[in-house]
């Protein structure tokens, strides 16, 4: 086991100052409209690894960026970028028009009221049947930033409520990635873990929907929602949403998405082989941003890891004793990872072991341990500005000509808002009493 060392963490705060702090001076200060778009995040992770790359003079530069390579190639960060090059694509392939005629279609069929509430149940239906919540933001928001701008909703809240649903799937699907990794680390099988989970998600779900509910009958509608829309459009959109809730494989589904696209709009007339293959890469080439923060934060992360920062992290165990104390020192560690690594699944599984020991030590049962991991991660990525969730809607938004910061959108997170409040209440309602659980089932 690595050393001990807080200063590793440096780069983290590092790029924390400068992001938030550029955001603030242009914001506030320079009074840039949408200054918080035009911080440069890419920069920022360069800056952090720069001073990353400084630290510890014992290892050689060839050293670290050995270190950086192997982080770089780890499985989790190859599928993000084939997914966010998929989504790219699949983007620039149906492009703007189809995902207003999705929208329209739908504010056809239902009360434009209602539309929002009915992004964010559909989102948790798609990410508990695809058991990813990357992808669910990529199918649905393209549609949220069209119904924002059919409806006259706001931006943000649209994504936001795509975002949330998203997050909920992630959180109670069976095959999601960070439930998977939660139960084999804690030794539960995942329908304990679900029910330990549904209890928790349930209520915040529906406080969520409640909240979308208010706000959408306090915004004004715009007084002709009702526009013509192409139906054969709206076909891609309909096969990748049923390819999501029946739960086929994310990267099938966005195939499916891309030739359906490609298919029914060179034989619809509606674009020229030259200009589908244009658009193809205009929308892979708009995920750059995305994918280049992907690949910087593995980097700066194996480094910090090599350092001993993450060990650092693993300090938060012996600040909380007691069934309470125990769950919520679970509940910040595996946050606390998450900032550090900004992938939810790689912070369960370092937190694994450790909170293993804890749930041993202070009569926690393993199925609510496995769900106080899953739901503090989830929580936690699905609010980070940096997390992949948060990038790829915003690369999606701006695929299709808006603007969007990652700013605007955090304070609509109303469900990972609302799942840690409900999370606080299940753990405040233990009772305090310690015991030792002996047996693992």
């Amino acid at each position: 086991m690595k050393k001990l060392n807080y200063i590793a963490l440096l780069p983290i705060g590092v790029f924390l100052v400068l992001y938030l702090g550029l955001g603030i001076l242009f914001e506030y200060v320079m009074e840039i409209p949408m200054g918080f778009y035009n911080v440069p995040i890419v920069v920022a992770f360069l800056a952090a690894i720069l001073t990353a790359c400084l630290q510890n003079p014992k290892l050689h530069f060839d050293q670290k960026l050995e270190v950086m390579a192997q982080g770089v190639g780890d499985k989790n960060i190859i599928t993000m970028l084939l997914i966010f090059l998929s989504a790219g694509s699949f983007v620039g392939i149906v492009g703007r028009s189809s995902a207003e005629s999705v929208a329209y279609c739908m504010l056809s069929l239902i009360p434009a009221r209602f539309s929002v509430a009915v992004l964010f149940v559909v989102a948790c239906f798609v990410s508990v049947a695809m058991g990813t919540s990357v992808g669910t933001i990529t199918l649905l928001v393209p549609i949220a930033a069209a119904v924002s701008k059919a409806s006259g909703f706001d931006l943000p809240f649209c994504v936001g409520s795509v975002m949330g649903g998203a997050m909920f799937g992630d959180n109670l699907s069976f095959i999601s990635d960070t439930t998977i990794a939660a139960c084999n680390g804690q030794g539960c099988k995942m329908k304990d873990k679900f029910r330990e989970n549904f209890g928790i998600a349930m209520p915040a779900a529906a406080a969520t929907l409640i909240v979308i509910l208010i706000l959408s009958f306090q915004t004004t509608i715009k007084g002709h929602v009702s526009q013509p829309y192409n139906l054969i459009q709206v076909i891609p959109y309909v096969l990748v949403l049923i390819g999501g809730v029946v739960g086929i494989n994310v990267f099938l589904v966005l195939l499916i998405g891309i030739g359906s696209g490609a298919l029914i709009m060179l034989i619809g007339g509606y674009v020229e082989p030259v200009e589908m293959l244009i658009r193809m890469g205009n929308g892979v080439s708009g995920m750059f941003e995305t994918c280049m923060v992907a690949i910087l934060v593995a980097a700066m992360c194996a480094l910090i890891r090599e350092y001993g920062g993450f060990e650092a992290l693993l300090g938060i165990r012996k600040a909380f004793r007691g069934r309470r104390g125990g769950q919520l020192g679970m509940g910040l560690l595996v946050g606390a990872m998450d900032i550090a690594t900004a992938n939810n699944t790689v912070a369960i599984v370092m937190a694994n072991p450790i909170a293993k020991e804890m749930a041993v030590e202070y009569g926690i049962t393993p199925r609510k341990a496995a769900s106080i991991l899953d739901t503090f991660s989830c929580i936690f990525q699905g609010v980070i500005p940096y997390g992949a969730q948060m990038l790829v809607a915003i690369s999606a938004v701006n695929e299709l000509g808006s603007q969007i910061s990652a700013f605007q959108v955090m304070p609509r997170l109303y469900y990972p808002m609302f799942l840690l409040i409900s999370s606080l209440i299940a753990i405040v309602g233990v009772k305090g009493r310690r015991r030792r659980y002996r047996k693992i089932r």
